[in-house]
């Protein structure tokens, strides 16, 4: 779905409601600028919205003869909880083995900012990573780990400052073959 054309200024609005429903004047000086701000900060965070896979990776995959673990590790990220429309960060870890293609090395973090800069919950996240490189290059095999604190459970209800969640797809012989997955995972430092 991508953004309606006004959609700056129907965020403005709402940030103006909002500013006045929670008891605020937006005309404060400090408020002014605030909803034009907050349109321009949402609009920023939730671009994944108006980009597509194909822009991003299409002249970055290159063919190779190679069947060797390829890891990129540590990607960081920064997304909005769809439940509560509060920050949730941390790093993505990709490995796969290629079956003849290879992706350039920046389209990776490339593809987790795509999935990111969405309304998300992780799991999602994790699986939509996974399926459009698989999808994409057609490896032998792919393992996507995400590691993240979630701002909606540190600074708000139980408020757990050190909590963390992590959640995983392992698909071809990342799921199928124990000594793949372990490899992926002692390389990763798991």
């Amino acid at each position: 779905m991508k953004p309606k054309k006004n959609a700056a200024a129907d965020i403005e609005n709402a940030a103006k409601m909002m500013l006045t429903a929670i008891g605020e004047n937006p005309k404060r000086e400090g408020l002014v600028k605030t909803p034009q701000r907050f349109s321009e900060s949402i609009q920023f965070l939730t671009q994944g919205y108006s980009q597509k896979l194909e822009d991003i990776i299409s002249k970055a995959i290159f063919n190779e003869n190679t069947r060797d673990m390829v890891i990129v590790k540590d990607i960081e990220f920064y997304s909005l909880c769809e439940h509560h429309i509060i920050p949730f960060f941390g790093v993505c870890h990709i490995g796969y083995i290629p079956n003849g293609r290879v992706l350039g090395l920046s389209k990776f973090a490339r593809v987790v900012e795509l999935f990111s800069r969405r309304l998300q919950l992780q799991e999602r996240l994790t699986h939509e990573v996974a399926d459009a490189l698989s999808d994409t290059l057609k490896p032998l095999g792919i393992g996507v780990i995400i590691e993240a604190k979630h701002l909606c459970m540190m600074m708000r209800g139980v408020e757990k400052q050190n909590s963390a969640m992590i959640t995983s797809v392992m698909l071809g012989c990342f799921r199928k073959n124990a000594s793949t997955r372990d490899e992926f995972l002692r390389l990763i430092g798991k």
